[in-house]
């Protein structure tokens, strides 16, 4: 794994407050909260409600955008601007692997039929830094 893709993941790996925007069905940008983390792919992952405004949006235009890391101006070391696709799964394996315990509050459990999983393919991340006008970019083979 090259450097910045390690630092990239060691920003994204754990549960945490991220930024997700999605096309409206208007063609304007919409951006809301989810709780979300990466793999070692870099793929992220958070879960919905099936009938979610955002699952509509995505089914009509998967192009999406992330962007975390920033939590205040005085401790901010890094941020991500993550630009991909998302893709919904209602796959058993992806709903079993994404549970955790909080997600009693919405859900019944990972059966529940309203429970997805929202699954984003990073095709360009932009690595930003405090003092660093440029930010490190990583993209996707093939992109």
């Amino acid at each position: 794994m090259s450097d910045l893709k390690q630092r990239i993941y060691a920003a994204a790996k754990d549960f945490q407050l991220v930024n997700f925007a999605t096309i409206t069905e208007d063609g304007k940008p919409w951006v809301r909260y989810v709780v979300a983390r990466a793999d070692d792919n870099l793929v992220f992952r958070f879960c919905s409600h099936l009938g979610a405004r955002k699952i509509g949006q995505i089914r009509k235009n998967p192009n999406v955008h992330i962007s975390l890391g920033a939590k205040d101006l005085e401790t901010a070391e890094h941020w991500l601007q993550v630009e991909g696709s998302a893709s919904i799964s209602t796959d058993k394996t992806e709903r079993d692997g994404f549970w955790f315990a909080d997600l009693k509050n919405y859900f019944s459990g990972p059966d529940d039929p309203n429970y997805c999983v929202v699954i984003v393919r990073p095709s360009r991340i932009e690595f930003g830094t405090m003092g660093n006008m440029e930010p490190e970019v990583w993209q996707a083979a093939g992109s």
